[in-house]
């Protein structure tokens, strides 16, 4: 528990699941830190990471406007892209002041504490590591390709992913929420360029073995071309398993809703299916399997419902509590 009584959770991941998590998480008298990833090499991130020698901004902004409190124009202002022809073309704004702040405090941590006051931020943001790290995927042909952008996009099958360099540090303040929380929410995102680049900074995953909190895997939606083509929700666990040095989850919240018809046709088109939720695989790996209907159409991609996942998770979490109290 907090110094406000109310309970911890610590939330890993990046990518577009995140942001959507935290929407409806903050909603609850919870106090929430979000761990995110910052192997992102692509477009804005990508550009600001290469010319200034920063750690990318981009997931850490998304995040930073989903857990904020300001006026909706403000937010939108953050989240404003360029649409130009010239150098600030596909750039946001929100990643322009985040490298502005970054220089000014000569400190990622502090511009991103920094900017949590400004914007009003319900918790704590918090990147996986103070420092650019590459992500590197080893496939099962035995090549590696460099890079998370590059990496959905090789044509070949992920044996596993690993990080440089050798010395990434995680910040204390990362270890000591794991350490404090009462639940821990692993995902949703993209499996090995969203989830597995904030398990892989050191003793982040040692400490998540060690935790006595709750640990639940929300599982992804659809599988994704390059990274988790015809995985099951099995598969993706084992995968997380793979590359720790314990089974760490306890829970997995699945799907259990048909998904539309034409939302599948338009998925098929990018190689993606609904991911099969194998339950005597989940409960052969000792799990408690948490189904329900989670998701929802926005803008024709099919997103996880932030109110619903969120009064699922507090659910948890209200049940933790209880237990720990009673025991």
């Amino acid at each position: 528990m907090s110094n406000y009584g109310q309970p911890r959770i610590v939330v890993i991941g990046g990518g577009t699941g995140l942001p959507v998590l935290l929407r409806g998480l903050k909603q609850y008298p919870v106090d929430i830190t979000a761990i995110v990833t910052v192997a992102d090499d692509g477009g804005s991130s990508g550009r600001l990471r290469e010319d200034l020698h920063i750690p990318p901004p981009g997931d850490i902004r998304n995040v930073l406007a989903s857990l904020s409190d300001v006026e909706p124009l403000v937010e939108e202002m953050f989240q404003h892209r360029f649409k130009t022809s010239n150098e600030l073309s596909g750039h946001s704004l929100g990643n322009l002041i985040l490298a502005a702040m970054t220089s000014i405090t000569g400190n990622f941590v502090h511009a991103i504490q920094e900017m949590s006051k400004i914007l009003n931020v319900h918790g704590k943001v918090l990147p996986a590591a103070n420092q650019s790290v590459v992500l590197h995927a080893e496939m099962e042909d035995g090549t590696t390709v460099s890079g998370e952008s590059k990496i959905p996009y090789s044509g070949k099958r992920i044996k596993k992913v690993f990080m440089t360099p050798e010395n990434i540090r995680p910040l204390p303040e990362t270890l000591q929420a794991i350490r404090q929380a009462d639940l821990i929410i692993i995902g949703p995102g993209s499996l090995y360029t969203s989830i597995l680049p904030n398990l892989l900074v050191p003793k982040i995953g040692d400490e998540l073995c060690q935790s006595q909190a709750k640990k639940v895997y929300i599982c992804n939606l659809m599988t994704q071309a390059g990274e988790t083509h015809g995985f099951s929700a099995s598969d993706h666990v084992k995968a997380l398993y793979d590359h720790m040095s314990c089974a760490f989850i306890n829970t997995i919240l699945v799907n259990n809703e048909e998904i539309p018809q034409d939302i599948q046709l338009r998925y098929n088109e990018e190689l993606a299916d609904p991911v099969v939720y194998d339950l005597p695989q989940l409960f052969e790996l000792g799990l408690e399997v948490v189904h329900a209907d989670i998701a929802y159409q926005e803008n024709g991609a099919l997103r996880h419902d932030p109110k619903k996942v969120a009064k699922i998770l507090y659910n948890l979490l209200l049940d933790e509590t209880k237990k720990r109290y009673e025991t």
